[in-house]
């Protein structure tokens, strides 16, 4: 059984979100997903996000085909998460190219494309108007 693992907010979910966790299942049996924490959202975007990070991670939790949920609390525990949950593959969008490759002693690392023109931000601006 292949499990894979990705990370991400997940704030405002778009279709660039869905497509990404889709593609990321294709390549194993099982998908597991760890939802960033509001406080490290914060600490990377210097905001906090639309969600808060319980309803983030209900949301997630409710996608066809993830099975499993958790809270990413720190960007330093990557490598705990990876192996506490035995990730085989951590996918991660291209958008972080070359940032987890030093990941690869632990399991495969795979940068997917994002789904171009589309963002939380985007969603964000084209919704203010």
């Amino acid at each position: 059984m292949k499990t894979i693992l990705t990370f991400g907010t997940f704030d405002l979910l778009h279709v660039g979100h869905v497509r990404l966790l889709s593609r990321a299942r294709e390549l194993g049996d099982r998908l597991i997903v760890g939802v960033s924490s509001d406080n490290l959202n914060f600490t990377k975007k210097n905001k906090y996000p639309e969600f808060s990070q319980d309803e983030r991670m209900e949301i997630i939790s409710m996608i066809k085909g993830i099975d499993g949920v958790f809270l990413e609390e720190s960007l330093e525990l990557k490598d705990f998460y990876l192996q506490e949950y035995g990730a085989d593959i951590l996918v991660m969008g291209d958008d972080w190219r070359g940032k987890f490759d030093h990941y690869e002693s632990i399991c495969q690392v795979v940068y997917l494309p994002r789904t171009p023109s589309i963002s939380t931000t985007a969603v964000i601006e084209k919704a203010r108007g």
